[in-house]
């Protein structure tokens, strides 16, 4: 099964797809937080023929929301709306950690694959 993994923010977004088997998580690209997004997030969940997503579940140093996250808790609706399943996995500092690692534009997608990749070590040590 595959997934798709998302580091939402409110300008960018960082997207990771995962292997086929859900068990590695590659960084994909970086979206503007814009017009359109929905669309060009559907034409890669069709394409990669993905009904799982994995959105980063940001949270303060207390374990509270961050301000990003009512925003984000919309987009998940959407998806689910369209009949995705969407899991949300806790987050801290994945961007911070991936811009360590790449200091590049696609900063926002290895923090999407950092996110997805602890899902998924998440979801193989549960079975």
């Amino acid at each position: 099964m595959k997934y798709l993994g998302i580091d939402y923010g409110t300008k960018k977004i960082g997207l990771a797809l995962s292997d086929d088997g859900g068990s590695i998580a590659f960084p994909h690209s970086v979206m503007r937080n814009e017009e359109g997004l929905r669309d060009e997030l559907e034409k890669i969940l069709d394409t990669e023929g993905i009904q799982h997503v994995v959105i980063g579940h940001s949270l303060s140093m207390r374990g509270e929301e961050n301000p990003v996250m009512e925003e984000a808790h919309g987009f998940k609706e959407g998806l689910e709306r369209d009949g995705y399943t969407v899991y949300l996995e806790p987050e801290f500092f994945t961007t911070v950690q991936a811009k360590r690692n790449t200091r590049d534009a696609m900063a926002d997608a290895s923090a999407a694959a950092l996110i997805l990749q602890s899902f998924l070590d998440r979801k193989g040590n549960e079975t």
